[in-house]
């Protein structure tokens, strides 16, 4: 029966509080599959630290990927108050390559569903936290910010909804800022993206560099789909973009 807990989840939370209800039992039936192979993820805080004694489940699974981005989408896209034919067209087009046409049709019925719907992001982020390794959770919040920037603009609601997810998903505040510097750009965008300082020393930022770079390598979401793989691809390019700016600014 391994691999039945989270359909029944789903069938379970379905029946008593609709699709919403279904995520959360999704979710939930699938800690309750996974339990016996669960690996220690990075263990962040939205300060930095590390929780003790936490464990978070690793096996990350493109469904899953589908169902967490279906919910923190339709949050995201309602942000503003309204929804915007190009927010719709960039779901669109992402779930199409990601899941293929057919997944895609049944996922946008589901999503015009949620929009109309109040949503607790704070719930389902955790669910989300505790199914998916970190490198997954940093790729989900690159995609949130694409959603939000589809109409070249970003606005106050959208951004302070995405770093309330965020701290919901256990990503640390540095990440958040670095990866909100590459739509956001302001002065020191380049050293937000590094996560540092501009008064770091060249040792420094040579180092944050390559932590950086090993950080958002795209094989370490392979498992979620060519898409999610191109995304990562971009992040990597922008990181590699910030080291060189930096670099000839100061001449090293």
């Amino acid at each position: 029966m391994r691999g039945w807990g989270k359909w029944i989840g789903a069938m379970i939370g379905f029946g008593a509080f609709g699709f919403f209800g279904a995520m959360i039992g999704f979710f939930i039936g699938a800690m309750l599959d996974n339990r016996n192979s669960v690996e220690w993820d990075e263990r962040f805080t939205a300060s930095g630290s590390t929780y003790r004694g936490e464990e978070a489940y690793r096996r990350s699974s493109s469904g899953d990927f589908a169902a967490s981005l279906l919910v923190l989408t339709a949050a995201v896209m309602k942000a503003d108050g309204k929804v915007l034919k190009s927010e719709l067209n960039y779901v669109k087009q992402f779930y199409i390559r990601q899941f293929g046409e057919a997944k895609t049709k049944q996922q946008l019925r589901a999503l015009k569903d949620l929009l109309e719907k109040p949503l607790d992001i704070r719930q389902i982020s955790h669910e989300i936290r505790y199914q998916m390794q970190y490198h997954s959770r940093l790729q989900l919040l690159h995609y949130l910010f694409g959603i939000a920037e589809a109409d070249d603009q970003i606005s106050d609601s959208e951004l302070n909804l995405i770093h309330r997810i965020a701290g919901f998903l256990g990503i640390n505040n540095a990440d958040f800022e670095s990866i909100k510097a590459m739509f956001v750009k302001n002065t020191g965008a380049d050293y937000k993206i590094l996560e540092v300082t501009p008064d770091a020393s060249n040792d420094e930022l040579k180092k944050a560099y390559r932590k950086m770079a090993k950080k958002y390598h795209p094989d370490k979401v392979n498992h979620l789909g060519a898409d999610v793989r191109k995304q990562a691809e971009e992040k990597f390019r922008q990181v590699q973009l910030a080291y060189e700016n930096i670099k000839k600014q100061r001449g090293f």
